[in-house]
């Protein structure tokens, strides 16, 4: 087998983002403050690790720095929103084929693993509310590292803890700019992007990197 280990992205390619509820909730926690961004201001830092994206769009917004209790006081209202969304929503469900895909990986000897820009909290809450405990080998979320996407830091992570010293024989899939960007800078063999309103136009900037439409393409990229 070529591969050994995919790395996943959560919302947006493992999980339904019906609505924008990512970036929704983005913009109330924001708005709770004062700060108006739109969903245009929001695309370009999804899945990079959320209190860094949430300062960004403060400081965009504002045209002067935000200080770090700030930021921690907007995280904590966004988590806050984003755990209840995922825990009581009835929009909350997996992309199509997730589980499907999760368990053909698995059935041939490779590793399924998930990095988010979320903090362990959501990631957990996600990860009980779809039941996928059991198709999953290992999860990274980015409170978890010094430095999330598009860093490879979670990668590399994920590489250390199933001895995995090459980074060929892994492969990346997300739906956002940072997750392509991460997988390159990471070596992986294999980067793969979503194809939605954020990548479609940034794909070709990335020589060598799939374009996928959904999820049930990804072992016939991945040669399976």
């Amino acid at each position: 087998m070529k591969y050994s280990m995919v790395v996943f992205d959560m919302a947006g390619t493992t999980v339904e983002d019906a609505g924008n509820a990512v970036a929704c909730r983005v913009r109330e926690a924001l708005a709770a403050i004062g700060v108006d961004v739109s969903v245009e201001n929001v695309d370009p830092v999804m899945g990079i690790p959320k209190p860094v994206a949430l300062r960004v769009l403060m400081e965009q917004a504002r045209g002067a720095p935000a200080s770090d209790q700030e930021v921690r006081e907007v995280h904590a209202d966004f988590r806050r929103r984003i755990v209840e969304h995922y825990r009581t929503s009835p929009e909350v469900r997996e992309v199509a084929g997730a589980s499907e895909v999760f368990a053909l990986l698995r059935a041939r000897g490779v590793r399924v693993t998930l990095d988010t820009g979320f903090d362990r909290r959501t990631l957990d809450t996600i990860v009980e509310r779809l039941g996928w405990a059991s198709l999953l080998d290992d999860t990274v979320a980015s409170d978890e590292v010094e430095h999330g996407r598009p860093d490879p830091e979670m990668i590399n992570l994920l590489m250390w803890r199933a001895g995995i010293a090459d980074p060929a024989r892994v492969a990346k899939i997300g739906d956002s700019v940072s997750d392509i960007e991460q997988g390159v800078a990471a070596g992986c063999g294999f980067v793969g992007a979503i194809v939605n309103r954020r990548t479609s136009g940034e794909i070709p900037r990335f020589p060598g990197v799939v374009p996928v439409h959904g999820l049930r393409e990804l072992p016939a990229a991945l040669g399976m």
